[in-house]
């Protein structure tokens, strides 16, 4: 081959692999900046740069919104469907992760310009003060131009000629796609938060334990940081001109600063932050929440910077003056130029000393039995001698402990609603018949209560489901209703039909509520909740009681089970876990997967006082 042929080839080489280079990044589409013809991933686009997949996004489906959340990515945890119902409205939360307030500006300008838009919801974040105008990072920071009206050949020249890499990741990440989000596809594309469904339904109970995990371990050791607020005057600047903007449009403009964690803000020179809210109140009034009681409890966060979505919850019930949303009293003041002088001086007067007002919080044991026996011959390590527990239940009131339901942790965690000193919660597993022949009318006797789970295809029956094979008998739930209404007996579900035996039910058998081999995760979740939702309208039936408390049979779960149970409605799920129970005000996941206390058949009061100093 002469050279000239050579030459031919090799350049010909080079343009068939720049052409399969650039089909690749149009059809594959990384960015999601061309479409996305082939996948429709949005949620890996936005992950990849939320400000581009985002824009995209609205513009094709803008139709949908009224309303926008804008800011830094604390401001995911604002969620839109309160907000919702507050304002009567849809909102979309168009954060994106290191957001300076001049991309907030900019994409103010583009949803007021190009869309109806009723509302705006915009978090000032603290450190909003120590960036502006930041630059863009070549692909993951980069600004759409429809945004910023910058050179569209530009933007798109740079999406054109990714390295292949990028290609190739978005096709193994798809192929190994899993149900919950991962870091390539982190949003929740109905409402443009973090889809945090994984997260949310993580069980939470002592500090303690909290901060042991690697996931929070800087709560423990917290690291040292400077935060220079050294971009005041020019993020002020951006926020006057979005109250212009929205003046002008007749947006309704709602202005927030959201939770800062306290030794996060422990890093900024108070007088800077003095600044930074002084300047904030000439601009415009708005509600702090940055500092507050809420800012020294870290079961409340994620890390330094992002609060939970429940803490969102609390901002917004706070903002519209809905009192039925528990949340401390020195959480959210509404700021301005009158009383902001006053704000510097209660922000580091709770730096110095903490907060006035303690984060409620209460250790409740939950007792653990499943049945009962007259005959000491039938003891066993889950039936009880009735004479044994009528000597714990005594010792339970001569010690001054409180019986309680799980509708009063339910009340506790979100409404705030106080607990009795030494609250303790006496549970029942399966609604064996002995539980109201010999446990309740002791219960009754000593002015206790206990919560009875029933297994639904059980109740009433002394064989098991259609097998015609003997069991220990279940009470009728009509049969509990004389000790429900007098308020002896509370019954919540165990599940309808998943506290299964692989001895009657065969080699199918469910191990507790969790996935059998090869079933799908859709296919799973909808046979849990179709399983709850019969369990809980049977009792519903019955017996008029709203079972939001899902018992866990063989104490087995995991994260699909949790949010399975938790979208269909459960307040709170028990497992098995050896513990006492802290639940927290205003923290769903302290009732989640809740600890308890078993107590054997055969163990005497003292035992079982020994049990509770746990």
């Amino acid at each position: 081959m002469n050279s000239k042929k050579w030459l031919a080839v090799f350049a010909g080489t080079v343009a068939l692999l720049a052409l399969l280079l650039l089909l690749g990044n149009v059809l594959i589409d990384p960015y999601g900046v061309f479409g996305d013809v082939i996948f429709h991933w949005d949620a890996y686009s936005q992950s990849m740069n939320p400000r581009v997949g985002k824009t995209e996004y609205i513009e094709r489906h803008h139709d949908e919104y009224d309303s926008y959340i804008l800011g830094c990515s604390s401001t995911s945890s604002f969620p839109v469907e309160e907000l919702n119902g507050y304002m009567g409205a849809d909102f979309y939360n168009m954060f994106t992760y290191g957001a300076d307030m001049l991309d907030v500006e900019n994409f103010a300008r583009r949803l007021i310009g190009s869309y109806t838009v009723k509302n705006i919801f915009l978090n000032v974040y603290i450190d909003n003060g120590a960036h502006y105008d930041v630059g863009e990072d070549n692909l993951t920071n980069c600004m759409h131009p429809d945004v910023t009206g910058g050179s569209k050949l530009g933007f798109y020249l740079k999406y054109l000629f990714l390295n292949p890499q990028y290609a190739i990741d978005k096709v193994m990440n798809r192929l190994n796609d899993e149900y919950f989000a991962r870091g390539y596809d982190a949003f929740d594309l109905g409402t443009g938060a973090y889809d945090k469904r994984e997260r949310d339904v993580e069980a939470i109970d002592s500090l303690e334990d909290y901060v042991s995990r690697e996931a929070y371990a800087d709560f423990a050791d917290y690291p040292t940081y400077d935060i220079a607020l050294t971009s005041i005057d020019s993020t002020m600047e951006s926020v006057g001109r979005i109250k212009k903007l929205c003046e002008e449009a007749g947006v309704n403009l709602t202005v927030v600063c959201g939770p800062v964690y306290s030794d996060y803000m422990r890093g900024v020179d108070p007088q800077d932050a003095d600044r930074f809210y002084r300047a904030l109140a000439e601009v415009t009034p708005f509600w702090d929440f940055s500092m507050s009681s809420v800012s020294f409890e870290p079961r409340y966060f994620y890390d330094s910077t992002h609060f939970r979505n429940c803490v969102g919850v609390m901002a917004e019930a706070r903002i519209f003056g809905d009192e039925d949303v528990w949340a401390p009293e020195d959480f959210g003041v509404y700021v301005t130029e009158e009383n902001v002088s006053q704000l510097a001086q209660r922000n580091a007067r709770l730096l110095a000393s903490g907060p006035e007002e303690r984060i409620p919080q209460e250790r409740v044991p939950i007792l653990m039995y499943h049945s009962f026996t007259d005959d000491p011959e039938k003891v066993t390590d889950v039936t009880a001698l009735i004479s044994d527990f009528r000597g714990q239940m005594e010792a339970l009131k001569a010690a001054g402990y409180n019986a309680v339901f799980y509708s009063d942790l339910i009340d506790f965690v979100y409404r705030g609603t106080p607990l009795p000193e030494k609250p303790v919660l006496i549970s029942v597993d399966d609604g064996y018949a002995d539980n109201l022949e010999l446990a309740a009318p002791i219960l009754e006797e000593l002015g206790l209560c206990a919560t009875v789970s029933v297994i639904g295809v059980s109740v009433g029956k002394d064989t098991y489901k259609d097998t015609g094979y003997p069991m220990t008998p279940h009470f009728a739930l009509e049969d509990a209703a004389p000790y429900v209404e007098r308020g002896v007996l509370d019954i919540q579900s165990h599940s309808f039909d998943m506290h299964q035996a692989e001895i009657v039910d065969g080699e199918d058998a469910r191990d507790g509520v969790l996935r059998k081999k090869g079933e799908g995760v859709e296919e799973y979740l909808e046979t849990l909740t179709a399983d709850y939702l019969k369990s809980r309208e049977q009792i519903s039936s019955a017996l008029g009681l709203d079972a939001r408390v899902f018992t866990y049979p063989n104490g087995k779960y995991d994260v699909f089970s949790e949010y399975a149970l938790t979208e269909s409605g459960a307040a709170a799920t028990v497992s098995v876990r050896s513990g006492v129970s802290t639940v927290v005000a205003g923290l769903p996941q302290s009732l989640y997967a809740l600890p308890r206390l078993a107590v054997p058949g055969g163990m005497d009061a003292a035992g079982m006082m020994e049990l509770l100093s746990q």
